[in-house]
């Protein structure tokens, strides 16, 4: 199944998407990655569901990224005397360490490492923005706040602390024994919630051991401070632009998504942005024109991929979601205006050999205006580097390992093919060509660029860029 676009879709499983036959109308509508949402689902349920993903992935022939999303750290209030308190703009309102049930006065925060960390002047953030207190006086296992916006707030709210470091590891209990389920049942990506510093993510590549790739979340302003570091470690990005939003001015929002967007262009990791991109469709079967227009920018901006979360985990028109994000971004990639934009961005190479084939590569693409790029690649790396230009030619990823070829559905462009690696450099160019028409890709007198490392199945060894001609033979053994 080729898609006509270079932007990716991911789909979040949930109730309303959790039998085969919706996984695979899903697929087919145009989702080439599925989350799987770790606040949600149980752990026991977790390697049913991958299964059930590779189930409709051998059926349909197509490789399919499974995305593990870690909870992170909740921080969440303690529980009211009535359930529930009536704060009142100006008056004071105590955080502390005392575990009875709570007033309009006070409430339990059981989280002492929390309560240390605050310092006068701090915002607190309660129940997603609804309410909003500042810091007027620490103490032991206590802090006095100043009421700014009140409201009603009641048992287990959560609590946001954009101006607070946290002094809690991104990984938690919980998700540990989740990041090993999820490695367990063959996860291709992690992503981790809530990073504030590099070494978060370190941690968790460190326990993967390289048996997922390992995205970091950025919904944390702290993490903003030192995200060329986090950019480094991570194998990917999420704009997680709804904590985000609730942590800093949402008008500033937009701005940190471009940020990011092109700093990931630039390192060659794929980026991905999330969070109530058609949220209106979670309960009508279209969306509203800002939507349209926020997805059209994130793909206009060169993201590798635009996310789907309540729409299709359990809105009441998953499909249609899908297929309205797979229409918009097929209009935006055939806009003149896409391609302008996508080209003024373009990262000059890197000295290396990958890059300077790469960038041959790219060159001879436009020069003889061709529309496909076969590279051979065994752990990923040369499709990435291809992708990261943003070439006006399909990148189809020919791999040995089916585990490449599903952590490759998630970057901008690249079609993954699980092969037999290359045998010689006539082998590698006839099968090139072969599945060129196969997959839709060329048809007998195009040309194609074929570009590899000798010697073959060697990671990171790109040293050779081929023109082909793809003939009657190779169209026959299609």
């Amino acid at each position: 199944m080729t898609r006509a676009r270079r932007t990716k879709i991911v789909a979040t499983l949930g109730p309303a998407s959790s039998d085969p036959e919706m996984i695979a109308r899903l697929f087919e509508a145009g989702a080439d990655v599925f989350r799987i949402n770790m606040s949600h689902l149980p752990r026991e349920r977790l390697a049913e569901t991958v299964a059930t993903i590779r189930a409709v992935e051998q059926r349909l022939r197509r490789p399919i990224a499974v995305l593990v999303d870690l909870q992170g750290p909740k921080l969440r209030v303690g529980r009211f005397a009535d359930d529930a308190a009536i704060l009142e703009n100006g008056q004071s309102f105590v955080l502390d360490g005392d575990a009875a049930p709570g007033d309009a006065t006070r409430v339990h925060l059981p989280h002492p490492e929390i309560l240390s960390a605050l310092e006068p002047g701090h915002t607190v953030i309660i129940d997603d923005g609804k309410l909003r207190l500042t810091v007027t006086e620490v103490g032991p296992e206590r802090a006095v706040t100043r009421v700014v916006v009140g409201g009603r707030i009641s048992n287990r709210k959560g609590v946001s602390l954009p101006d607070t470091t946290i002094p809690v590891a991104a990984l938690t209990e919980k998700d540990r024994g989740d990041l090993d389920a999820g490695l367990a049942a063959g996860a291709d990506w992690i992503a981790l919630s809530f990073v504030q510093r590099p070494e978060d993510v370190a941690e968790v590549k460190a326990i993967a051991g390289g048996r997922a790739m390992v995205m970091a979340k950025i919904e944390k302003p702290q993490a903003l401070g030192c995200l060329d570091a986090i950019m480094e470690v991570a194998d990917g990005l999420m704009v997680a632009r709804g904590d985000l939003g609730v942590e800093m001015p949402l008008e500033q929002v937009p701005g940190v998504q471009k940020r990011i967007t092109r700093a990931a262009r630039r390192l060659g990791k794929p980026v991905v942005v999330a969070t109530q991109m058609l949220e209106s469709m979670i309960t009508a079967p279209v969306p509203t024109r800002a939507e349209v227009s926020d997805v059209a920018t994130a793909v206009y901006e060169g993201a590798d991929a635009v996310m789907l979360s309540a729409e299709s985990a359990s809105g009441a028109f998953p499909v249609e979601a899908v297929a309205t994000m797979n229409r918009i971004a097929e209009q935006v990639e055939r806009d003149a205006i896409y391609w302008s934009i996508i080209t003024a961005q373009r990262t000059p190479p890197e000295p290396t050999s990958s890059d300077a084939i790469a960038a041959a590569a790219h060159q001879i693409v436009e020069t003889l205006g061709l529309g496909a790029i076969m590279a051979w690649t065994a752990s990923g790396s040369t499709a990435l580097r291809l992708a990261r230009s943003r070439p006006n030619a399909s990148v189809i990823a020919l791999t040995p390992k089916r585990e490449t070829a599903r952590r490759l559905a998630l970057a901008w462009g690249t079609h993954p093919i699980v092969t037999n690696d290359a045998s010689d450099i006539d082998d590698m160019s006839f099968r090139a060509c072969k599945f060129a028409v196969r997959e839709g890709f060329a048809v007998v007198g195009d040309r194609v660029i074929v570009v590899a490392g000798l010697p073959f199945g060697t990671p990171g060894a790109t040293n050779l860029v081929r023109i082909a001609e793809v003939t009657r033979e190779h169209a026959a053994k299609a």
